[in-house]
């Protein structure tokens, strides 16, 4: 049994904790930025292929305390202890990373430094020779943790971050990330049959993640290569299982009550191109339309999910101080019944839209702070709401 640490974009930790029981992982438990678990190999493969929250699945060696004063050298014993030469070739190339919370260390550039040099010394002590450093395209990314006390450090199962589908190649300003957009529609509750409507698509991840999830199409599935690939403990022949059974659960493309649209004519591009490059165009349908005409495209009530523009994504705030209670009109006026999920870093945005949302979950965008706002568009149910915030 084999111990993991998934990251995955904060506010996701117990999304992600269920989706990796669901691949077979045990002693599962989430954790700040990420889920800690165990398994066998398969369940990592599984992790790698199907996870749709997850951004790294970490393979854990070595977890120890140092010293505040000796920390380096500490660090550096732990390192040349790990048989590194069992876990990877010395032709491979390799990089070190370290992060740290609260670590007393002096640098962490300082850090990576002696890893580094544990990981070489060990090779050379070893066999005689040392592998090359490759901070750019390394076929071996070692990661290493400092929490104030101790030090763990991972080998990088995944490679490229997992949120890199290979599906998105034509992008506009300030793109979601596909693990955030995946993590949002299972926050709000989208699933398979249920209309989706992205009323300011931008490069379309909400539409091509929706879309995979229905075809159940594996997140990883275009992906060239996975990290576990370049190690001495991959297993070929269960890994190639594994992905046979993926790709036989695929289902074909059909329309699948999903709409995307865009004021942008660039996005709009984007999107149909992501869409096709992706053999997913025949499944949602694309439109160039401002928000502010739009209507809902379906009967059926649905999900309305958007990024609306905010901040420097629209310059003034003046702009924003029109666009939202705008915005918010159209909601209440032509979306009875759906279900609005707006996610943005502007925290006056419900109070500009003029509704009451049923739930806010925060989220980070990478190091920006968001929230996730839910707001159920039953007619009269947010004229109250907007009365109690006085607006």
């Amino acid at each position: 049994m084999e111990h993991f640490f998934a990251t995955s974009p904060r506010g996701l930790e117990k999304l992600l904790a269920h989706e990796l029981a669901e691949a077979g992982a045990k002693s599962v438990r989430d954790a700040h930025g990420g889920v800690e678990f165990a398994g066998d190999w398969a369940v990592c493969y599984r992790a790698n292929l199907h996870s749709r929250i997850a951004t790294r699945i970490l393979w854990r060696l070595s977890s120890a305390p140092y010293r505040k004063e000796k920390g380096e050298d500490d660090i550096y014993r732990q390192a040349l202890a790990i048989p590194w030469e069992d876990y990877f070739s010395v032709e491979a190339t390799f990089r070190v990373q370290t992060t740290a919370s609260r670590s007393p260390v002096k640098s962490v550039d300082f850090v990576t430094l002696r890893v580094k040099d544990a990981v070489c010394d060990r090779f050379r002590e070893v066999i005689g020779r040392r592998p090359d450093v490759d901070t750019h395209a390394p076929d071996i990314r070692v990661q290493v943790y400092l929490s104030a006390r101790d030090c763990v450090i991972y080998l990088d199962t995944s490679g490229a971050p997992l949120w890199q589908r290979g599906l998105r190649h034509a992008n506009v300003e300030a793109p979601l990330k596909e693990n955030l957009a995946a993590g949002i529609l299972r926050l709000v509750g989208w699933r398979p049959g249920i209309p989706l409507f992205d009323p300011m698509c931008g490069s379309g991840t909400f539409a091509l993640e929706a879309a995979a999830i229905a075809l159940k199409r594996p997140p990883g599935l275009e992906r060239p290569r996975f990290g576990f690939e370049n190690l001495k403990t991959f297993q070929a022949e269960i890994w190639q299982e594994i992905r046979r059974t993926a790709l036989n659960g695929v289902k074909e493309v059909d329309f699948l009550d999903i709409w995307a649209s865009d004021l942008d004519s660039r996005a709009v591009r984007a999107t149909r191109k992501n869409l096709a490059d992706a053999g997913l165009e025949g499944a949602v349908k694309v439109m160039a339309s401002d928000f502010l005409d739009a209507n809902p495209p379906s009967e059926k009530p649905g999900i309305l999910v958007a990024n609306p523009p905010y901040g420097e994504r629209v310059g003034e705030s003046s702009a924003l101080a029109e666009f939202y209670p705008a915005m918010g009109s159209v909601l209440k006026r032509r979306f009875p019944g759906w279900t609005a999920a707006i996610f943005t870093a502007d925290p006056d945005l419900t109070k500009l839209l003029r509704l009451s949302p049923k739930r806010k979950t925060p989220l980070f965008n990478g190091a920006l702070e968001c929230r996730l706002y839910e707001i159920e568009m039953v007619a009269g149910s947010n004229r109250r709401g907007a009365e109690k915030a006085g607006v």
